[in-house]
């Protein structure tokens, strides 16, 4: 069935729109943290995949790295192994550290690469464990219980915070034409594993392979102003004095200071992007207007 004159028209309207971005970041290094209510939503899984191998066909390179909280509170509900959280993270013993494991360096990371093979891409699952990728140390948080006058600093356990990213093997699956998948799992010198967030990791693997974009999917439109309007085209100047005057806090604070230390640390720009909208990482790429917020280093 032929197209009619409109929908041909819309079509050439979107390729042309999105012509120049191809042109500008053929060979370069896109960063994408996956997870939230867009990993668990089949129809958003699939996009993702699709959009992903869309960019590497046209010559760019993500690499791809993934969370995974809801299936591992399916998993930790189902083995009745009880959560606690500290300061929003969750405390990490032994046990759980084995469901981390299970979960993120298997079945989610396993699904993605999957999904993503079946899309028509080559892509690889690693963990951070693999090629001696992520470095990693214990992370400490500083937790002010009721009562507490001052806050006090909290071993969470096996969560751990980056030390070190070797992007050897990175380099030579993206020389060779893979899209890599990575989870958000460290070692330190003794082997022990670390569970450490996806968004960090994300941030470190961007700065390391000094990418062109680090691109954060998220579950909200963007980082939005005391008014709730969504901001974007925003310089680190301008996001330093957000954090400052409190309209960045809570939830959103970590993923937004990683972005900013990302551009800071050379990549291009970072992007804050609504998860829930199908697509998103292509009409982020493609489009003038994006579906999120962007952080450059301009002036």
């Amino acid at each position: 069935m032929s197209l009619s004159r409109e929908a041909a028209a819309d079509v050439a309207r979107v390729l042309t729109e999105a012509l120049p971005y191809i042109q500008r970041f053929v060979g370069k290094t896109i960063v994408v943290k996956f997870g939230g209510n867009a990993m668990v939503a089949d129809n958003l899984t699939a996009s993702f995949a699709r959009d992903i191998v869309l960019m590497k066909t046209v010559g760019m390179n993500p690499v791809v790295v993934h969370g995974g909280g809801p299936q591992i509170n399916e998993l930790l509900g189902k083995l009745n192994i009880q959560s606690q959280f500290v300061a929003g993270m969750r405390v990490t013993d032994s046990a759980t550290m084995d469901v981390v494991e299970m979960v993120l360096g298997g079945s989610v990371n396993k699904a993605l690469v999957t999904l993503l093979n079946r899309s028509g891409g080559k892509a690889i699952g690693l963990t951070g464990k693999d090629g001696g990728l992520i470095r990693a140390r214990k992370l400490r948080v500083n937790h002010r219980a009721e009562g507490m006058a001052e806050p006090e600093l909290v071993d969470i356990g096996q969560v751990g915070e980056v030390e070190h990213i070797d992007a050897s093997i990175i380099h030579t699956l993206v020389a060779s034409d893979f899209i890599p998948v990575l989870a958000p799992i460290g070692f330190d010198d003794s082997g022990a594993s670390y569970n450490i967030n996806a968004d960090l990791v994300a941030g470190k693997v961007a700065e390391v392979l000094q990418a062109e974009k680090l691109m954060l999917l998220t579950n909200v439109a963007g980082l939005m102003d005391k008014s709730g309007k969504v901001l974007t085209g925003l310089s680190t100047a301008q996001v330093d004095g957000l954090i400052a005057d409190g309209t960045i806090y809570g939830g959103m604070l970590p993923k937004i200071q990683c972005a900013l230390d990302a551009v800071k640390g050379g990549v291009t720009s970072a992007h804050i992007i609504d998860g829930r909208v199908p697509h998103a990482v292509l009409l982020e790429v493609f489009t003038d207007t994006g579906v999120g917020t962007l952080i450059t280093n301009r002036a």
